[in-house]
């Protein structure tokens, strides 16, 4: 047990600080170039946007801890880990392009690959926990609707 809390700690920080690092590139154009871009109705606040994202890392940390606590010799231990690794840094990388280079298209493009790995992310947690990919669904449906959001603000603008 002792050991399955240090990897879900160790799992939750490495979340959070991907979080906090790609929140400079949100933070570089939010206030500025953000607020000027037409958005659909459904748009939701600012506000919303930093709880949310920080328990959907929180969630995305206990998860990735819990499949690293089973052992990372195992093969399908691994194979989750590396699909978790590569969907946190499309999700970092999708920050950068949509707010850090102003491109909501090529963000949209990044946001369908991100979606495609939390699919296979979800598929290869539930080979090792089905209860560290069921913490991923929530996660699952925010970045289909911010890939909704996204195509939204690039058709309008």
């Amino acid at each position: 047990m002792k050991k399955r809390l240090t990897y879900i700690t160790i799992a939750v920080l490495i979340c959070l600080l991907i979080g906090f690092l790609s929140s400079f590139a949100t933070q570089s154009s939010v206030n500025d170039w953000y607020v000027g871009l037409i958005k659909p109705s459904f748009n939701p606040p600012n506000w919303v946007f930093a709880p949310v994202w920080t328990t959907l890392y929180i969630m995305m940390g206990i998860a990735a801890g819990i499949v690293w606590s089973k052992g990372f010799h195992h093969i399908w231990v691994k194979t989750a880990l590396y699909h978790f690794g590569f969907q946190l840094l499309f999700n970092a990388l999708w920050s950068i392009v949509f707010f850090g280079l102003k491109n909501p298209f090529w963000a949209f493009l990044v946001i369908l690959v991100l979606l495609t790995l939390i699919m296979l992310t979800i598929k290869w947690f539930r080979v090792v926990s089905k209860a560290a990919s069921y913490l991923l669904i929530p996660y699952l449906l925010w970045v289909c609707f911010a890939t909704l959001l996204n195509y939204k603000i690039w058709e309008l603008n």
